[in-house]
């Protein structure tokens, strides 16, 4: 916080004697943000393609995303036939009162990010934050039950342009956003600080969901109409959301002008279907004009913080949002944003339109050619293939990025993953998810983190796996595809192919095809094992010999065949008859040394699902085929 904001305008303009200016560097030490955090942060700012710090030194901000939190997306919290957050409310509503359903958010964003959570990320190795929130936090509570009167009628036309008429009085008399100290987001925002500073981690403030809506998704703009920031009117013909988003930045710049954990504003997240199908421009005239009014009304406040642009579909074009093309005097501190879901990761995908810069070549280029920092502000929602392909792509461009998102619930994607809790809508099942989102209580996705931070030849093992003993066929080594196992499709590189990665979906994030099965022991089981693929586990041989190998199968609908080495020693060959059955199939391996050693499974011919793999001394050998 700005502790010269606080002063009364007479005492900034008039007082300047030494004994106000030692009365406020003394006021300085004890409040200002940043002063007593002992930490390193500094503003960072543009230096041509690159952002530096105020020393100079080049920054690469490498961080996640804490979505989900201050802005809930339905299908991050398994509520997808919701599919936005005022829908969810307004299921709320249906069997409890307004002060109820407020008392359920304020625990839920109590629970879902903390200073552990924060703290964690900060020991994988990321020195960035961005905190996606939604307008509504700086809003009061009688002018936040002014939105829940339209989720209660959300298809009644007059209650909707009531409530705009609302913000447009509120607006007027200087009502919205006026007293930050006591608006939740706030709040948010310099909790989220306090804890990066900590960690010498940066913030990146995301408008997520714009007053109005950005776009047509519900998921993350939770408006009532589509496309209501750039069309709706007020009674005096004007675009009172997008007024209400310049008033909001600029009670935020003035705030966190001189805040050095803030390395950057985003200051629309993902503006998408402005186009003269929706009645706008083809080109993006609107939004051209509006990032013109936004940066000027921060440049207004005396604010120097980076300012990160998103173009239109979602965050990635940038047709008349180049710099010669704003409307602005001050054309400096400005990033340009890119999310890259779904997209090839290879160098030399390109697409036509240079200003469309999700590929990796596009944004290399637009980063030369205009010479400002390009930053990718969320890639994601894929497989752990696809991860570190992405994040290795960019590290090596030295292009900074921010993954999304930290949790999800019951999928590997995330970095943790959020146990099941049934519905939102019954007592027992909100009561679940406040339990089961606390970072004590989820499970940490350890093949996601090797993904974003290990090198492209990263091996380690899963778990700790011996011979003699039985290895769980979803154990397999920590790596990429090509390192540790191969699969035939192990990310989505085309976001029209809906193929899923892993069918099955379970245990892992890997492209290898893991669903959960109660026909063996441990739980889960590889399925769709195709000719070619091949799985490695480090493995621990306790003493040399030879071991009966068995391993647990379901066969295929033809004649399956599987083998195995250990390091370049071929241990033998497993073959399966067509059948529906789980059958043991044994063979007997050739002597073993001890020590540690990659066992390598080949699939030589389809089989459908394999379990676990078995291994005893020969002459101790069981032939249960059992679990």
């Amino acid at each position: 916080m700005n502790c010269l904001f606080m002063l009364p305008d007479p005492w900034r303009r008039g007082c300047r004697g030494l004994g106000f200016r030692l009365g406020l560097l003394l006021m300085l030490l004890g409040c200002s943000v940043g002063s007593s955090t002992g930490q390193n942060l500094t503003m960072l700012r543009a230096a041509g393609p690159k952002t530096v710090d105020a020393q100079g030194r080049e920054v690469v901000l490498r961080g996640y995303n804490v979505g989900g939190w201050l802005l809930q997306e339905s299908y991050i919290l398994q509520t997808d036939t919701l599919n936005s957050q005022w829908r969810i409310k307004q299921g709320l509503l249906r069997s409890m009162s307004e002060a109820q359903m407020e008392e359920f958010y304020r625990q839920y964003r109590q629970n879902f990010i903390t200073k552990a959570d924060i703290d964690f990320l900060a020991k994988q190795g990321f020195n960035a934050v961005r905190l996606p929130f939604h307008y509504d936090l700086f809003l009061t509570p009688a002018q936040r039950h002014a939105r829940t009167e339209v989720i209660r009628d959300p298809k009644n036309p007059q209650k909707l342009t009531a409530y705009v008429e609302q913000l447009s009085r509120w607006y007027d008399e200087n009502q919205l956003f006026a007293e930050p100290k006591k608006l939740e987001g706030i709040r948010f925002i310099d909790e989220v600080a306090r804890w990066c500073a900590a960690n010498n981690m940066y913030v990146i403030l995301d408008l997520h969901a714009a007053p109005g809506g950005q776009g047509t998704d519900r998921n993350i703009n939770d408006n009532f109409q589509p496309l209501d920031l750039w069309k709706r009117r007020d009674a005096k013909g004007r675009l009172i959301y997008q007024d209400m988003t310049v008033r909001l930045w600029e009670k935020l710049a003035t705030r966190y002008r001189q805040d050095a954990r803030i390395a950057m504003y985003d200051l629309i997240n993902e503006p998408h279907n402005l186009n003269a199908a929706n009645g706008l421009s083809a080109d993006n005239q609107e939004l051209s004009a509006f990032y013109a009014r936004l940066i000027n009304a921060v440049r207004a406040q005396n604010d120097q913080h980076l300012l990160l642009l998103e173009g239109n579909g979602y965050g990635n074009e940038y047709t008349n949002l180049t710099p010669d093309k704003l409307a602005i005097q001050d054309k400096g501190n400005l990033v340009y944003n890119a999310h890259r879901y779904w997209c090839p990761n290879t160098p030399d995908a390109s697409d036509p339109n240079p200003n469309q810069i999700n590929l990796f070549r596009n944004l290399a280029a637009f980063r030369d050619r205009w010479q400002v920092p390009v930053w990718v502000g969320e890639t994601g929602e894929n497989s752990n293939e696809w991860f570190a392909a992405a994040v290795q792509g960019l590290n090596a461009q030295n292009i900074g990025w921010c993954h999304w998102n930290i949790k999800r619930v019951d999928s590997g994607a995330g970095l943790l993953r959020v146990q099941p809790y049934g519905s939102i809508l019954t007592a027992q099942g909100r009561a679940a998810l406040l339990r089961n989102v606390q970072f004590a209580n989820c499970q940490v996705n350890r093949d996601v983190a090797t993904a974003l931070t290990k090198p492209s030849d990263f091996r380690a093992p899963f778990a700790a796996l011996t011979i003699p003993g039985t290895i769980a066929a979803a154990d397999y080594d920590l790596g990429r595809d090509g390192v540790t196992y191969h699969d035939d499709f192990s990310a989505r590189t085309d976001y029209r192919d809906l193929t899923p990665t892993n069918h099955g979906g379970a245990y892992r994030n890997d492209g290898v095809d893991i669903s959960a099965s109660k026909d063996v022991n441990n739980g889960f089981v590889v399925s769709k094992l195709a000719a070619g693929e091949w799985l490695t586990y480090t493995v621990t041989v306790a003493s040399p010999g030879s071991y009966t190998a068995e391993l647990r199968l379901q066969p295929g609908t033809a004649p399956g065949r599987l083998t195995l080495h250990l390091g370049n020693q071929p241990l033998g060959t497993a073959t399966v008859a067509p059948g529906q059955q789980w059958a043991t199939v044994v063979l007997t391996t050739p002597t073993l040394p001890a020590g540690q050693h990659i066992l390598r499974l080949v699939v030589e011919e389809p089989v459908g699902q394999l379990g676990w793999l078995r291994f005893a001394p020969a002459k101790a050998a069981s032939s249960a085929s059992g679990q």
